[in-house]
């Protein structure tokens, strides 16, 4: 019986002591592996710094119209009234028609007198005054008198309305057609306030339309428009721009635009906590956090500058946010 118990002690103290054998030989193994294992790899996508020109710009949408009267020329559309009451006996034009200033457009009979007879009296008029057999202001009395019961075009353009139609009765606040020189358009917008800062007359603008449109601001309102906080803008489009009246249009106007700058792919751009922007350079199989200071945006390039980088750099840009300040990358093919 106490040869049963010796046998069964020396047993588990056997056991016992393969046991701490075994920890203590798993524990220097775990020690010289902390010692020996390499840094892990982080796989990354990268991307190479490039010299560029960045804009800046402001956006919005605006619509197309005929261009507003200057010192130079007439406004580009005339809604014409008719000149006295009456009832209209010709129409001469058609909408879409071309027609060149002092065209005939309406024609109208008053209650004294038809487009006929004012006509026919201008003419005698001028036959006598050529006789010198009438005054000068009685011919020009039978010509005002036409001028009532006629409608001639303005200026050179298109007529893009007919309002009326004959035996229609008119007065002086009908509009019985209008006539626009399509060649002389404009583009007006509405910018919010807080966006308008920057803008001045002479400014590119683009019209992102298709084809795009170029020309620049002719007009920038001095005052905000307490009803919606915007300040309206105009550009003056070059004729031919295959834009119509009323069309509504995206544009941007470009407010600041740096040539042969630095730049960065935007998603290699990330910001740490106090707000510092910072890329990670590539050297070797080494990423590098290098503080920069950022710039102009564009088409997914950001303009940045510090003294150690150059164009052709590489740069961290898929795996960048949350990369450690010095680490060991593998790169990957996108």
């Amino acid at each position: 019986m106490n040869r049963k118990y010796i046998v069964v002690v020396i047993v588990i103290l056997a056991a016992g002591l393969a046991v701490v054998a075994l920890l203590k030989a798993r524990g220097k193994g775990a020690d010289s592996g902390d010692e020996e294992a390499p840094a892990s790899l982080v796989t990354v996508q990268t991307g190479t710094l490039q010299l560029a020109t960045l804009h800046r710009y402001v956006t919005g949408y605006g619509t197309v119209e005929p261009a507003p009267a200057t010192a130079e020329q007439p406004a580009a559309s005339a809604p014409l009234a008719a000149p006295s009451a009456g009832v209209v006996t010709t129409v001469k034009v058609v909408e879409g028609q071309y027609v060149e200033p002092g065209d005939l457009l309406v024609e109208l009979n008053s209650g004294t007198m038809t487009a006929e007879n004012a006509a026919q009296e201008v003419a005698r008029q001028k036959q006598l005054y050529a006789q010198q057999n009438t005054s000068l202001k009685n011919l020009q009395a039978a010509e005002a008198q036409l001028a009532l019961l006629r409608v001639t075009a303005p200026l050179a353009g298109t007529v893009v309305r007919v309002g009326v139609k004959p035996g229609q009765a008119v007065d002086l606040t009908t509009v019985v057609a209008e006539v626009m020189d399509l060649n002389r358009l404009a583009v007006s917008a509405e910018i919010p306030a807080a966006a308008a800062g920057d803008l001045k007359p002479g400014q590119a603008v683009e019209l992102r339309t298709a084809p795009p449109v170029a020309t620049q601001l002719s007009f920038v309102s001095p005052g905000v428009d307490p009803n919606n906080d915007t300040v309206r803008v105009r550009a003056l489009l070059p004729a031919g721009s295959g834009l119509r009246p009323g069309q509504f249009v995206p544009l941007r106007i470009v407010t600041a635009g740096h040539t042969n700058c630095l730049v960065a792919p935007a998603e290699s751009v990330v910001a740490d906590d106090s707000g510092q922007s910072a890329i990670a350079r590539v050297q070797g199989d080494e990423a590098t956090r290098t503080p920069v200071q950022t710039g102009l945006r564009e088409d997914g390039w950001v303009e940045i500058a510090a003294p150690e980088l150059q164009a052709g750099d590489r740069v961290v840009t898929v795996g960048a946010y949350g990369l450690p300040e010095k680490t060991r990358i593998r790169v990957a093919t996108p």
